[in-house]
């Protein structure tokens, strides 16, 4: 069966579709790629269902004080800090670590460690502790005989899609202290420890504290199909989408289709630019200390100027050498042809690099084509980078403009109008001039993140690249008439 899409093109439904499909399905096209997207009923149905919890427990949120609402923050972080609460939770992460790792999937994001249990918690009680705004007045206008403010607001249910950061579930829950709800539905590989968080703590922190019902609700399916659904429902607010980038970008596709404004936090890999003015051991540190771990913000691409090729890259690739030790393993390497004659054979030869699926044989350094600059390389245990060697600064400006996710740039130089030049030209919403891994909200902005966006799709309208629960709101205009004989 053809399907039009886009206006003027053509795709077909396959014989697999069309077999799977059953009255109650609901068929999505993405007009931008004819993407045939299968929802059956009942992942519709669930999707749709936490969606109007999400949106009736919306209305009722003009009652809650920000008494409660700091008590719940503070419940939240509470069940999470006793061990008893918290062990369901602990026993059910366990088991999603354990079957993903069985299915060779990254466990790196997955483990609610120690760590990650006090961020959560920290980031609860900063929350309540905080002063959000809801209800601030933004700007006051007086005119004669009346006065204009702008005021604050609640934007409405929030929809999440997010990969399997346990994290996640307790930072996007703070966009309730603007006076918001939220919809959250999480990968499969981390389904049972949001059932044990929300059985657990949001339940029981919502009750404690006289929220509505359904002020946090989880969409309880394991498919991507009751995301599709989940985003193709207009009453959403906002769609957050966090994961790897190819989903991320069809599901910003689906909620732009539906009307919905979206926030995506998708491709990752950070650049670094080494200038011919570069300090050695300034350039050295910043790598260093922007390969500590994979996630969004960890350099993936390094542009060294070829005056000081012969220089920086034994620097560079000490440094990298050093971060697979730190991770007590073996670092790989992807060059362009540009450099192959700068690096020792001995990083052709077969090593063992610490993949998701286990420890590989494979060459410790490839050659790449000048094309592949951008690709994000997805790592466990084994620091993963690209390096090229480029004319100039500008030469490298303009491969991360091509290239790049349009995410973070930083350059290392010691002359400031270069600096300059670099910001203004660079097409990132984060440039700096050291290691990378400063791009976070809880680190740089001593507030919870919910999501970086880099500008792949384009620049953000009104807004930085950090989407924090302080940041999710709509602004509404009230007028005080002291006239009562004003008129136009």
């Amino acid at each position: 069966m053809p399907i039009v899409y886009g206006g003027n093109r053509v795709t077909h439904v396959a014989a697999s579709l069309a077999a799977g499909f059953a009255e109650g399905d609901r068929l999505v096209v993405v007009q931008g790629n004819g993407d045939l997207l299968h929802i059956p009923e009942a992942d519709w149905e669930r999707a749709s269902g936490s969606v109007s919890t999400a949106v009736e427990a919306f209305s009722r949120m003009g009652t809650v004080t920000s008494d409660q609402l700091k008590a719940f923050f503070h419940a939240f972080a509470d069940y999470l800090e006793d061990d008893t609460a918290f062990a369901p939770v602990a026993e059910s992460n366990a088991s999603d670590v354990e079957r993903a790792a069985e299915r060779g999937r990254s466990t790196t994001r997955l483990v609610l460690s120690g760590r990650m249990r006090a961020d959560m918690v920290a980031g609860l009680r900063f929350w309540a502790d905080s002063e959000v705004g809801r209800g601030e007045v933004l700007e006051t206008i007086e005119h004669q005989g009346w006065v204009l403010e702008q005021v604050k607001s609640g934007l409405g249910a929030v929809g999440f899609i997010f990969e399997g950061r346990p994290n996640v579930f307790a930072d996007a829950t703070g966009v309730l202290a603007a006076g918001n709800t939220v919809v959250f539905r999480i990968g499969s590989d981390a389904l049972g420890t949001a059932r044990a968080i929300m059985d657990n703590a949001v339940t029981p922190a919502l009750k404690d504290a006289g929220l509505p019902d359904g002020a946090v609700s989880l969409v309880d399916a394991p498919s991507h199909a009751a995301g599709w659904a989940m985003f193709s429902d207009p009453r959403l607010g906002l769609a957050v989408a966090r994961g790897s980038g190819s989903a991320v970008s069809q599901l910003g596709s689906v909620a732009r289709q539906a009307g919905i404004p979206v926030s995506l936090h998708g491709t990752g890999g950070a650049w670094i630019v080494a200038a011919e003015t570069a300090d050695a051991d300034a350039f050295a540190s910043a790598v260093f200390h922007s390969l500590d771990r994979k996630v969004c913000n960890t350099l993936n691409s390094v542009c060294i100027v070829a005056s000081r090729a012969e220089e920086l890259v034994p620097v560079f690739l000490d440094a990298l050498h050093r971060a697979g030790e730190r991770r007590h393993a073996i670092s790989k390497l992807h060059v362009t042809r540009s450099v192959r004659e700068l690096i020792p054979d001995e990083w052709f030869r077969p090593a063992t690099i610490s993949r998701a699926e286990g420890d590989v044989e494979e060459p410790r350094a490839e050659t790449i084509g000048d094309d592949h600059l951008g690709v994000e390389w997805e790592w466990e245990e084994s620091p993963e980078v690209t390096l090229t060697v480029v004319p100039d600064v500008g030469t490298a400006i303009e491969l991360f403009n091509e290239q790049s996710p349009h995410f973070v740039a930083s350059l290392i130089s010691e002359d400031r109008e270069e600096h300059r030049v670099f910001f203004d030209l660079v097409d990132a919403p984060f440039v700096g001039d050291g290691f990378t891994r400063w791009v976070d909200g809880q680190y740089a902005l001593n507030r919870p993140e919910l999501g970086l966006s880099n500008w792949q799709f384009g620049r953000l309208f009104g807004r930085g690249g950090i989407l924090s629960g302080n940041s999710v709101y709509t602004v509404r205009t009230r007028v005080r008439q002291t006239d009562p004989d004003l008129g136009r």
